[in-house]
């Protein structure tokens, strides 16, 4: 095999997974979303920083603040989800850094002193962090539904106000319900479109 992990994992992660747009009113556990960030934690990332920061929007009030910065086309489907996380970048990662870099401490201030580096590094990595988060989703047996269609100053300042986080995404999160794609799956670039050798 060219795969080491076996096939119905690869399904499960891979061929078989999809965005979801409908969920059944099954719950979606804290202890299931500890799992996952406890598997999903090992993303790589550069100088080991961890920027992701995670809310998960439980509350109806917290679910009716979301959902008013959400685009149109999204707004039922964040209001019924079981469960959504709003994931951000921390722009004070580096602050981490001497625990989290411990070889190079020093990191913290050679590297990310200046604020517009900071946030380009938190933007970059912390979206590696919620691609690995997505696939977790998936590893636990849910459905996850990421979008980016929402008013980004909106939600930053309706949930992050002190202004040290910007949102990367919204993901929806559940058991996939009826009709929750389309029939037919939306087609992927061949190897030979992507891949280059030099």
């Amino acid at each position: 095999m060219t795969l080491v992990l076996d096939t119905a994992a690869q399904d499960l992660l891979f061929r078989e997974a999809r965005t979801a747009n409908t969920f059944t009113d099954e719950p979606v556990t804290d202890e299931q979303i500890q799992a996952i960030y406890d598997l999903v934690k090992y993303a790589p990332t550069a100088f080991n920083q961890q920027p992701l920061r995670i809310v998960l929007v439980r509350s109806a009030e917290g679910r009716e603040r979301l959902v008013q910065h959400m685009a149109e086309g999204n707004r039922p489907k964040t209001a019924a989800a079981p469960l959504v996380a709003i994931l951000a970048a921390d722009n004070e990662f580096h602050e981490e850094l001497p625990t989290q870099f411990p070889h190079f401490p020093q990191a913290k201030d050679v590297f990310f002193s200046e604020r517009a580096v900071r946030e380009q590094a938190a933007a970059l990595n912390g979206s590696l962090q919620a691609g690995y988060f997505i696939l977790g989703i998936r590893a636990a047996g849910l459905a996850a539904g990421p979008m980016t269609g929402f008013d980004a100053a909106g939600i930053d300042k309706e949930f992050f106000p002190e202004g040290d986080h910007s949102v990367l995404a919204v993901v929806n999160i559940g058991k996939p319900g009826t009709d929750s794609w389309f029939p037919t799956r939306s087609p992927r670039l061949a190897y030979d479109e992507v891949v280059t050798t030099v």
